[in-house]
């Protein structure tokens, strides 16, 4: 089917009046830190999920799904929005993008007419500024996730340089502002806004996506189209994208100049209770890894057995990973698995020949340009960008 086509025919209806009150509770799950219960539920086109808040709907990720494979599917994709305000539907043959700001012409754009655009598909793991929040000791307020604020898809759209090359920039542009359909319940709320830097915006990679594992993507994580930023935190992949504005001067809104800010300092991370000190934007994502297939606190039969899981980092690639079963007295070297792309999931394995006693795994990853995983835990405010080595603890019997 033609693509403008298969996408004007998808439907971004769900009539969730009351979504929450809609979601079916299923059953609880206990995530591993200081009160930890949370529900889990179905919500409208996704599988039972751990749901961190109603309104708006923060869904994460079962941590156990990652194990399944490289892609995480539509339906199990975590769900972080800002405001409550979000559309029960949208028309896709209606939407329409609006460019405006330091450009020589100003557009409306419809689906179609980014149907008629060359196409791009980039896998990217998008994961949530305070991805495993709930980990930081001292606890820090905020959204408590464990580490499933992330997802890996393959995203398919055109390139926003091509959408800002229709426009014209204007020689004074400084940075592209991004506006979805959501909106404040209050008048008080600042809009969710968010900015790149002009040579962000015109990389090869950042997509204005329309499709997700090679369908259209689900109300919830932004039908019928949003911003994917590669290699960044998810705050600037823009949901249910309508406005882009090319600006002539740095973005000073709520969102850029208060929210999501960082320490500037090295692993943004500085001693519990600072205050002070100054902030930067959040950006790229810091190098991570998991085990996927044992949780600490579980118990395994002795045998030999493979140890998998996955390891990711802000777009340089991923470039090895170490495995210890000692607690980080000694490392042994993972087998990488199939290389998608600098930004996506790199799966990994190691062979384990597991002894009756208790132990303690861990997993440490390694970037492209060098970055390597640090045991010493991070601490900011916010409980973002954690990325320390994770440890598992294991009985064998």
């Amino acid at each position: 089917m033609e693509r403008s086509r298969f996408l004007l025919s998808a439907s971004g209806a769900l009539g969730w009046l009351s979504l929450a009150s809609r979601a079916e509770a299923q059953n609880a799950i206990l995530l591993p830190f200081a009160n930890g219960e949370r529900p889990v539920a179905a919500y409208p086109q996704k599988r039972a999920l751990i749901v961190q808040t109603t309104r708006p709907p923060q869904l994460e990720t079962p941590f156990a799904l990652f194990d399944d494979g490289a892609f995480t599917p539509n339906d199990a994709f975590f769900v972080r929005w800002h405001l409550a305000g979000i559309p029960q539907s949208v028309d896709a043959s209606a939407h329409r993008i609006s460019v405006t700001g330091a450009v020589n012409r100003e557009l409306s754009l419809s689906l179609k007419d980014l149907g008629s655009m060359p196409a791009v598909e980039v896998a990217a793991v998008c994961q949530c500024s305070g991805n495993s929040r709930g980990f930081f000791q001292p606890r820090v307020p905020g959204g408590q996730w464990g580490n499933g604020a992330m997802g890996n898809a393959r995203w398919t759209g055109v390139r926003l340089r091509d959408v800002l090359a229709r426009a014209g920039l204007q020689r004074n542009a400084v940075q592209v502002q991004f506006r979805g359909l959501d909106s404040p319940v209050l008048v008080q709320t600042p809009a969710f806004k968010k900015s790149l830097p002009i040579d962000v915006a015109q990389s090869d990679d950042v997509l204005v996506a329309f499709v997700m594992n090679g369908e259209p993507m689900p109300l919830l994580n932004g039908f019928p189209v949003r911003l994917v930023v590669p290699g960044w935190y998810s705050t600037y992949w823009v949901k249910m994208l309508a406005q882009i504005t090319v600006l002539d001067y740095p973005d000073d809104n709520f969102w850029m100049k208060t929210a999501y800010r960082i320490p500037d300092t090295p692993s943004a991370s500085v001693a519990p209770g600072s205050t002070g000190f100054p902030t930067v934007p959040i950006s790229k994502m810091d190098v991570r890894s998991f085990i996927t297939n044992i949780a600490s606190g579980s118990s395994i039969a002795a045998g030999p057995m493979t140890v998998r899981g996955i390891a990711f980092d802000g777009g340089s690639g991923v470039r090895r990973v170490d495995v210890s079963f000692d607690g980080a007295l000694s490392w042994q070297r993972a087998a990488l698995e199939v290389d998608y792309g600098k930004y996506s999931f790199r799966r990994w394995n190691a062979q384990w020949n597991a002894e009756p006693g208790r132990y303690v795994l861990a997993v440490r990853a390694t970037s492209n340009d060098g970055t390597v995983q640090s045991a010493a835990p991070i601490w900011n405010p916010a409980g973002y960008m954690r990325n320390s080595i994770e440890n598992y603890s294991v009985a064998v019997s």
